[in-house]
């Protein structure tokens, strides 16, 4: 009878253990699948492709555009790298994200991050070296490789040896895409060249045009971002090479946002995009003409790229 007792008594213990065990597995998923985040103030942040301190007064006005839309409260802020914005996203210390593909990724991974939208820009097209803006809106762009005229690089394999500028680690055109495409070639990042990180792809421009560098990784065509400044950059700063084509950059949401929110957001940067007002300011800001609805598979080919380095 008392081993009765004890054995009945043992699986009882076992039962509530397993059903204390199942509830917490339940709480933890049905935490980490939620969706039902509604922001009392919107914070926004992103990363300077040009000057910091210029950047951060044109977004000011988005502030006030955004809340018109959202009939909230938006801060706009400035983060030193794209890494930050991902781990803020994490930490849900900001809502909104202007991120590149594969900072975008990494926080999708990381955190469960959800894009909404990508940039449109306009096309480029490169007649002799020489680059121009087209009428055409388009998803996605390419990095290309500059190096000044006249250099002895002419090719991707004479970058051996050579002082290359690059951005973040993060960065789809200032650094994944090309470095997965030179790897491709036998030249090793981290072995065959030296690197420089730079602020800005204008600032990558400006350093091959000054002779800090030999090259620089940038996005397709990040010398007219400069040509008010330097009208013959065009002459004196050419292309080598050009990647396969990139996703645009996005507009990334926290992973826990309600669905509600995300479309509010969403529809709202599209509001944006499409006044006269609100499409002076993201052109200024990131060379922003629209933006179009996005979902997560369109940034597969990303992530191939991101393994190639290592990411």
């Amino acid at each position: 009878m008392k081993k009765t007792k004890k054995f009945l008594l043992g699986m009882m213990t076992l039962l509530l253990a397993v059903v204390l065990v199942g509830c917490g597995s339940s709480k933890d998923s049905s935490k980490k699948s939620s969706h039902d985040y509604a922001p009392k103030e919107l914070k926004v942040q992103f990363v300077p492709s040009q000057s910091a301190e210029t950047l951060e007064a044109k977004a000011k006005p988005l502030e006030k555009l955004l809340q018109k839309q959202l009939g909230i409260p938006v801060k706009v802020s400035v983060a030193t790298d794209y890494n930050t914005i991902v781990e803020a996203l994490d930490s849900k210390q900001i809502d909104v994200g202007f991120l590149p593909p594969n900072a975008y990724v990494q926080a999708h991974d990381k955190s469960g991050a959800i894009v909404l939208l990508q940039a449109l820009r306009y096309g480029i097209n490169q007649k002799g070296g020489v680059a121009e803006r087209t009428n055409k809106l388009v998803k996605d762009y390419r990095a290309e490789v500059l190096v000044r005229k006249g250099s002895s690089i002419k090719k991707p394999e004479d970058l051996k040896g050579k002082t290359i500028a690059v951005q973040d680690v993060t960065s789809s055109a200032g650094y994944v895409y090309p470095v997965a495409e030179l790897k491709d070639k036998g030249i090793d990042i981290n072995k065959d060249v030296k690197t420089v990180q730079v602020k800005g792809h204008d600032q990558a421009v400006l350093s091959v045009l000054n002779g800090d560098v030999d090259a620089a990784f940038v996005f397709e065509d990040a010398r007219l971002n400069v040509q008010k400044d330097q009208p013959d950059i065009m002459d004196k700063v050419v292309p080598i090479y050009f990647t396969k084509a990139i996703p645009n950059d996005t507009i990334t949401v926290r992973g826990d946002m309600s669905k509600k929110w995300q479309e509010k957001i969403q529809n709202a940067f599209i509001a944006i995009g499409k006044t006269k007002e609100g499409k002076k300011i993201i052109s200024s800001l990131y060379t922003h003409e629209g933006y179009a609805k996005a979902k997560d598979s369109d940034f597969d080919t990303v992530r191939e790229y991101a393994k190639k380095v290592g990411q």
